[in-house]
């Protein structure tokens, strides 16, 4: 398992360059990462969207675009079922989202005809390496599901798992975030998470390392751990920030990124194809370092099928 990102580019080189299909991809800080990403040798891009506003954002961000080879597509929607059929063909290895909302993506991901949904519940993943903490760490689910059951969180955290067993490491250190360490009827997040917890203990989740309920501090400050008491294999050493929704992911991640000055990567689980998801606000960095992961991801998959065969 790689602890920098330089770390991670090398791994991922091993498996470029993979054709990524951008989706509305008129976007200047998708532009630049696709320029980043290209110059590493990462990705073949196949750009899809309004042609005039892509190569206008290409000369604008030193991007050299192949005009023959931009996919014409101003409808954002129909952009996005191009890009998720050029991955379900074996056309493109990954998606990454361009100008267009994550909902519109995300219709054509789950598309029954040409779509790239599987029998696994689809989750997203924010991995970030902070300036103050010792190793890379990941936070689930802050991008896809809003308010997932208890069924639907044991998903979420399997899929987790395997993405980190395909990366190289073998038991993954999850904490079960709440408000406090403690299981409050009145605070359900914690009860759930003491129910996951148990899961954990009993194989019902395996290949990994769970506990919780645990504050933020508690998962990530070996300080804290000492200073309340708390017996724990994860506290102060989480590599997964396991969050109960939407609301408390996104707020977490987005504070670790401009208060705790953290570099961000993204990535989908659950999918036939990798599909990358950011946010528009998201820099050009958080964008090419994503297409990196994604490459990395891509290939482990690939690997996998092969043994499998």
């Amino acid at each position: 398992m790689f602890n920098t990102y330089d770390e991670m580019l090398i791994e991922a080189k091993k498996f470029a360059p993979m054709k990524v299909a951008v989706a509305a991809a008129e976007e200047d800080t998708v532009l630049a990462a696709l320029k980043d990403a290209e110059r590493e040798g990462l990705c073949e891009p196949i750009l899809i969207g309004n042609k005039d506003e892509i190569l206008k954002l290409a000369e604008q961000t030193g991007y050299k675009a192949d005009e023959s080879a931009i996919v014409h597509e101003p409808d954002k929607d129909r952009a996005s079922l191009i890009a998720v059929k050029k991955a379900s063909s074996g056309e493109a290895d990954i998606v990454l989202k361009g100008l267009v909302p994550t909902a519109s993506l995300m219709k054509a991901v789950l598309d029954k005809s040409v779509g790239l949904r599987t029998d696994k519940l689809i989750s997203h993943v924010f991995m970030i390496r902070l300036p103050h903490y010792h190793k890379f760490l990941s936070l689930t689910d802050g991008g896809i599901n809003i308010a997932p059951t208890l069924d639907e969180k044991k998903a979420i955290i399997e899929n987790c798992i395997d993405f980190y067993h395909l990366l190289g490491l073998e038991k993954p250190k999850i904490a079960l975030l709440a408000p406090v360490e403690t299981v409050s009827e009145k605070i359900p997040s914690s009860v759930e998470a003491a129910i996951l917890s148990k899961m954990g203990e009993r194989g019902q989740i395996k290949g990994a390392i769970l506990d919780g309920p645990l504050s933020f501090d508690n998962a990530i400050s070996m300080e804290a751990i000492r200073e309340k008491g708390i017996k724990s294999a994860v506290g102060g050493d989480a590599d997964v920030l396991f969050v109960s929704s939407i609301d408390m992911g996104n707020g977490l991640f987005k504070s670790m990124v401009y208060f705790g000055g953290g570099v961000p990567a993204a990535v989908v689980l659950g999918t036939k194809k990798p599909v990358i998801i950011t946010s528009r606000a998201d820099s050009a960095q958080c964008k090419q370092l994503s297409i990196a992961l994604n490459v990395l991801y891509a290939g482990k998959l690939k690997e996998r099928l092969l043994v499998k065969k």
